[in-house]
């Protein structure tokens, strides 16, 4: 029964030893790059192991490489591998441009790949150019009408400036910039709708892809619309608002005569109250008499009667 045990525990030891010994020694992937004449030692891929390096995502590409007759090194793949790159994508990068006949040295495509640059599309942008379509730019001509363009722009990948160069956002915001100076810089909207080739000309000419890491090919305008009459908006709202402040000012005007009035009317009725404290004065003084006041009291009441007569007439 012991013995039966025994062996039990020597047959799990030595599966263990055997999977331990298959997982550090890939003799499987170390036979395949022999058959396909990429020279890799049991040593390296055992070293992968032990830097915690998958042998397969070095020792594929550089089997690829190999068939594809690029000389590369097994240690800077593993570099590139342990500084985070994508060796797969970097070695395709490769092959694709030396069958494009673009230059494409190893350390300048490991940098754009750790730049987070997608190097496998830069190189098949730089061989088929790709275009970029921009949102609608709104714009208006000096003759106050609105303008939505849209443009197609064609690039191309500049590998020489892919690292630090700008993407295509910034390709997107100057060509949309470029359409608003020249819409806005034309004398009248029907210009640009008759000639919009104006537009990817002064565009062009600015060079709008220094500092980028593309090429502009061309620039051409997809779509013109005519959109609001900004102008006369902003006339509307102009005289809208001469017409506020003249009612106000009228207004104010209005308040400053009823003021005045009301002023006036106030002095004569003080000016009444006097009347009789003057009376009484000219009695107490003698300058007025009984008879003059009773004199002036009949052509008071003589000036109303005419007065009232005269009403009666108008009425008739």
């Amino acid at each position: 029964m012991e013995s039966n045990v025994g062996l039990l525990i020597g047959i799990v030891v030595l599966v263990l030893v055997v999977i331990l010994f298959f997982y550090f020694v890939p003799v499987g992937l170390w036979v395949t790059a022999i058959f396909s004449g990429a020279r890799v030692g049991l040593g390296t891929l055992v070293g992968m192991r032990l830097r915690k390096v998958n042998p397969s995502d070095i020792v594929r590409p550089y089997i690829s490489a190999i068939k594809a007759d690029l000389d590369l090194d097994v240690g800077q793949m593993e570099a590139h591998y342990l500084a985070g790159g994508d060796v797969g994508k970097v070695v395709q990068a490769l092959i694709s441009a030396d069958r494009a006949n673009i230059e494409l040295p190893w350390k300048r495509a490991t940098a754009i790949d750790l730049a987070g640059r997608d190097v496998l599309e830069a190189v098949q942008v730089s061989v088929n150019p790709k275009v970029i379509q921009t949102p609608s730019v709104s714009a208006v001509a000096r003759d106050g009408i609105q303008l939505q363009a849209v443009a197609r722009v064609t690039v191309r990948a500049n590998i020489d400036r892919l690292v630090g160069g700008a993407g295509e956002e910034t390709i997107i915001a100057r060509v949309g910039e470029g359409t608003v100076s020249s819409i806005g810089s034309s004398a009248s909207h029907k210009t640009v709708l008759e000639n919009p080739d104006q537009i990817s000309k002064y565009v062009l000419e600015r060079g709008l892809d220094a500092g980028t890491a593309f090429e502009i090919l061309s620039i051409d305008i997809a779509d013109v619309d005519v959109g609001r009459n900004i102008g006369a908006e902003l006339q509307t709202d102009q005289a809208e608002a001469d017409k506020k402040i003249a009612q106000a000012k009228a207004e104010e005007r209005r308040a400053m005569a009823m003021a005045a009035e009301q002023e006036m009317r106030a002095k004569v009725v003080e000016a009444e109250a006097e009347v009789p404290l003057a009376m009484a004065e000219a009695f107490r003084s003698g300058r007025l008499g009984v008879m003059d006041y009773y004199k002036m009291e009949n052509v008071q009441a003589d000036t109303r009667m005419r007065g009232s007569i005269a009403g009666d007439d108008d009425q008739k």
